[in-house]
């Protein structure tokens, strides 16, 4: 069991930075694919961001592309989400998650935090 705890998120003017923070305990998510995910209220789940376990490639879903960043601390067992050039439509519950498969399908991730509000101001 990988039992993950999101933390980073607040209240933050469009245009500002945030930086989300996924830790992980149970057992080690070095062999784990990592998402982050973003629900808004009355949307589906979307994915937002995901890292590979074994070459660290990453892929983003396009409306974030160039501004957000996804990486990994295999050593601290973390996962992290820096958020540039924030938003108002960025503004949701975000969540991370850990997948055996490497998908962008929420699904396909077996094992999940329990979120973290974003919330950008015009």
């Amino acid at each position: 069991q990988v039992q993950l705890v999101e933390s980073g998120g607040g209240l933050v003017q469009a245009g500002g930075s945030l930086r989300l923070s996924c830790a992980a305990s149970g057992r080690t998510i070095s062999t784990y694919h990592m998402g982050w995910f973003r629900q808004a209220p009355g949307k589906e789940r979307e994915f937002v961001a995901t890292i590979m376990w074994n070459v660290d490639s990453t892929y983003y879903t396009d409306s974030v592309k160039g501004r957000f960043t996804i990486s990994r601390d295999n050593a601290k067992n973390a996962v992290y989400l820096q958020m540039n050039s924030l938003k108002p439509e960025d503004t949701a519950f975000y969540y991370c998650a850990a997948s055996r498969i490497g998908s962008i399908v929420p699904s396909h991730y077996n094992y999940w935090g329990q979120g973290t509000q974003v919330t950008v101001s015009s």
